[in-house]
């Protein structure tokens, strides 16, 4: 892992902000195993780069490169039995507003993203809708490790942490078959009927039932 960090820092003072482009884009892209981009921001924000520059370069670089994930939940959706991609898309309808809410807390945090954006790639999610919350919240960590690293970088690369580690991606791996199996096996159809259809009709009084029943 270390010859990697190196390699991206490397790449970054070679080719400046758009080198920054690049190990971000390539960081969030290598689904399950993401490479450490965020340390290198962070130790670039700590040698002086402007923060500003370092945001626009790493937020998005690696807004982008989480569509890595999408796209390969977008073109595995074909192995899917037509019955089961409509029963699945129940789950866009139950997601409903808070869809950019959770991409967005996904995009900041140091969640995987790749457990959110391939379900929403096999959803057929829309990829603008998904973008601007992506891009919005990668902006903002990116603001944060750039603008914070010299002062708070040990207190940052603890909460980041190192996302190439073998451990988080293990982990990520377990996680990621859950969610897809889970994704796949539940009946989002009846789930959405109960919660949401059915929540919405308020049962017949006892009065209006004999009042229907006098019609």
């Amino acid at each position: 892992m270390v010859s990697f960090l190196e390699w991206m820092n490397g790449v970054a003072s070679q080719f400046g902000f758009s080198g920054v482009f690049l190990v971000s884009l390539l960081g969030t892209a290598t689904i399950v195993f993401p490479l450490p981009y965020t340390l290198v921001i962070l130790g670039l924000g700590a040698a002086g780069w402007d923060p500003v520059m370092l945001t626009i370069a790493g937020g998005s670089g690696s807004a982008i490169g989480e569509f890595a994930g999408y796209f390969l939940g977008y073109f595995g959706r074909r192995i899917i039995s037509k019955e089961r991609q409509r029963k699945m898309d129940y789950l866009l309808k139950l997601l409903g507003k808070y869809s950019p809410v959770a991409i967005f807390i996904f995009a900041l945090t140091p969640l995987p993203d790749d457990l959110l954006f391939i379900p929403l790639g096999i959803l057929r999610y829309s990829p603008i809708k998904a973008f601007i919350p992506s891009l919005l919240g990668k902006f903002l960590m990116c603001f944060i490790l750039a603008s914070f690293g010299k002062a708070y970088g040990d207190l940052l690369v603890f909460l980041f942490g190192d996302t190439g580690s073998w451990i988080g991606a293990g982990i990520t791996a377990i996680l990621l078959i859950l969610a897809i199996y889970a994704l796949y096996r539940i009946d989002w159809e009846k789930i959405f009927e109960k919660y949401v259809l059915n929540a919405g009709r308020k049962p017949d009084s006892p009065s209006r039932l004999a009042y229907q029943q006098l019609q």
